[in-house]
């Protein structure tokens, strides 16, 4: 009865008027700021799978209109796009595994004191953030190096991260060094520590820099552009940015044409700029859009780790 009466009369703890007002005006901006993240993907989607003409209008902004699929099949019919995804998918894999391995290997590595010379090649290394040598001098290396028309041109420069190391090694340093010291008085040795001691508590931070490999590797299109002549080596990003250009030097014939009413009949069923945009930014964006969440929880943990010591 005692302990029923004290919860009774302890005092209840009210919100004032400036909480309750700070309160409503906080969900209000989040959920306005999520609208505007939100939105710019839902307008790709709903203008994909409306009617070519009205997109191009300009007339579909929050329901689709004339619902098809036909922006998918054709593009999905286009001569090497498996291929392309492949080389993508294959790209993507391979080097974010490379490049996860290289940077918690030398992230942990430099904050080993016995490493030789470890101040110099940890700033030989930070160093490349500032300094670049260009276009042709970084072309010309590749050819020498045999890389041109080469699928590891996409994967071997992009192992080693600057940036990415100093986040693996600022985590690394907030780990209890009793742990290593423990392990090495028991026999074992530097990578015996690093692949039983210092790799498992370095998920969080691992996780925060594949998600930065996977979504450079996959976006990237430059390097097919600038190494490869090869149609077999295109990435899908390449492929696609092709055929935008090619859609848009069509439209334009189209509408440089007498304009008869044929014509203008077929620009309106026909594929459009404006429709190609669209269906090719969804399926770029999709695949790697859907990764981010499996990963965020670890995504949001590592960066904040990551960045507590300098």
């Amino acid at each position: 009865m005692k302990s029923r009466a004290s919860r009774s009369t302890a005092p209840v703890m009210r919100r004032s008027r400036g909480e309750e007002v700070y309160n409503v005006f906080n969900i209000l901006f989040f959920i306005a700021f999520a609208f505007v993240c939100v939105y710019p993907f839902y307008y790709l989607i709903v203008n994909s799978i409306s009617d070519n003409a009205a997109s191009a209008a300009g007339d579909v902004n929050w329901w689709p209109a004339g619902i098809h699929w036909e922006n998918y099949k054709q593009v999905f019919a286009l001569d090497g796009l498996t291929t392309a995804a492949f080389i993508s998918l294959a790209r993507t894999v391979i080097g974010t595994a490379l490049t996860v391995i290289a940077s918690a290997f030398l992230g942990y590595m430099f904050t080993q004191k016995k490493m030789w010379h470890r101040a110099f090649w940890y700033r030989f290394i930070v160093v490349t953030m500032y300094f670049n040598a260009g276009l042709i001098p970084m072309f010309i290396t590749m050819k020498n190096l045999g890389l041109t028309n080469n699928f590891w041109v996409y994967v071997l420069p992009a192992i080693v991260q600057p940036f990415n190391i100093i986040l693996v090694k600022t985590f690394v340093e907030s780990i209890p060094d009793s742990l290593q010291e423990a392990a090495q008085m028991d026999g074992a040795g530097t990578l015996t520590v690093f692949r039983k001691i210092v790799l498992p508590m370095c998920t969080p931070i691992l996780a925060t820099v594949a998600i930065f490999s996977a979504v450079g590797q996959w976006n990237s299109f430059q390097d097919t552009l600038i190494y490869m002549t090869d149609s077999k080596l295109y990435s899908l990003q390449y492929l696609l940015y092709t055929y935008i250009n090619q859609a848009n030097a069509l439209a334009a014939s189209v509408k440089a044409s007498s304009g008869t009413a044929m014509n203008m009949a077929a620009l309106a069923t026909q594929q459009t700029p404006t429709s190609i945009r669209m269906t090719v930014s969804v399926i770029v964006v999709l695949p790697i859009l859907f990764v981010y969440p499996f990963f965020q929880r670890f995504f949001v943990k590592g960066m904040m780790l990551g960045a507590v010591k300098g």
